[in-house]
């Protein structure tokens, strides 16, 4: 039986922030507060609310601290209500970084892909010149910062995905930035000895953004359907979160790297036209169906942070239901359907 789906945006939020038992457990274990860089992201305030509540579940009383430019008004008080500290920082101004609190857990979000193209001075800086003052400046702490299954570069469509152990292959400079990304942590996680995890995310999908939420819309909207891109897979945003967390306990040197990705690997147009069944919308599909795409095997993933218990079916419908009453949207596409690498 389908859980139903969150009526509103209090209730989507207090789903997304609810912790797993693997989340709860870890947070229970690792000592010491825990910052988040770039917490003013998609991700950034369900996670943060997320790490208390599982640290308050556990009886740890440590810090929160969220960090980030908050661009966004209104955020640094709502994430006051849920208890979570906001430090307004600059990421590539070092000496702002070097005045932020010591934290023993830090969690790496900030990154650019969106304009990428338009700007790729700024990009490479945002994805490769912040990680070192990070990582200088948190040397003594254990660091999991995000990367993107897009430096794997693209797949056979109907395989099971990148492995972490595969080789790399990233296409056009965002992919290349986030390489460069993973790069700096590395280098500086072996010079200055500091426990990392290296999270490769592909997708992470709530009901008011994510690569199933831009189908949605198209579908409502009697959009066409490009299915160039031919399949993806996704992962439901509270798994996501709970698996960052507890991705805090196996961190290491080298670093480990791990994907964060959702078991099913998705068709396009089987999404599209489930979506047309839901809402009662023709579908209509262009563009031939590629060979190769984005995807990532998640199951060291599951394995070493917890299973995914979300299907995408159940995403779909919770969706289609939430697309259709006119409930919130980030408006923030994922520009999935990209197979050139140029954001």
């Amino acid at each position: 039986m389908s859980e139903p789906a969150p009526l509103n945006v209090e209730e989507l939020e207090d789903r997304l922030s609810t912790p797993s038992s693997e989340a709860i457990r870890v947070l229970s274990e690792v000592p010491g507060d825990l910052i988040l860089l770039g917490v003013g992201g998609k991700m950034g305030p369900t996670l943060a609310r997320m790490a208390r509540r599982a640290s308050d579940t556990a009886g740890q009383n440590r810090r929160i601290i969220g960090v980030s430019r908050f661009s966004e008004p209104g955020l640094p008080e709502r994430l006051s209500q849920w208890g979570i500290e906001t430090i307004s920082c600059d990421l590539l101004d070092g000496a702002e970084v070097d005045r932020l609190p010591e934290a023993p857990l830090v969690v790496y979000m900030m990154g650019m892909k969106f304009g990428a193209s338009r700007n790729p001075a700024l990009t490479w800086a945002m994805n490769c010149y912040a990680p070192g003052l990070v990582c200088r400046k948190f040397r003594n702490s254990r660091i999991v910062a995000f990367s993107s299954g897009n430096v794997y570069g693209m797949v056979p469509s109907d395989g099971t995905g990148s492995r972490e152990t595969d080789s790399l292959d990233p296409t056009g400079e965002y992919s290349m930035t986030v390489l460069g990304r993973e790069r700096m942590f590395q280098y500086f996680g072996e010079q200055l000895q500091i426990p990392t995890a290296l999270l490769r995310l592909n997708y992470a999908t709530e009901l008011r953004y994510g690569v199933l939420v831009d189908i949605a819309k198209d579908v409502l909207a009697g959009n066409p359907i490009d299915i160039t891109m031919p399949t993806v897979n996704v992962i439901w945003q509270a798994e996501a979160n709970a698996m960052t967390l507890a991705a805090l306990n196996h961190t290491a040197v080298p670093a480990q790297i791990i994907n964060i990705a959702g078991p099913e690997m998705l068709r396009v147009q089987d999404v599209a036209n489930r979506f047309g069944q839901l809402m009662d919308k023709p579908v209509q599909l262009v563009g031939d169906e590629g060979p190769v795409a984005y995807l990532n095997d998640g199951s060291l993933g599951h394995q070493l942070l917890g299973q995914v218990h979300v299907s995408a079916d159940q995403m779909i419908q919770w969706i289609a239901q939430w697309v259709l009453q006119g409930g919130e949207s980030l408006n923030r596409p994922t520009h999935f359907q990209v197979v050139s690498g140029k954001f």
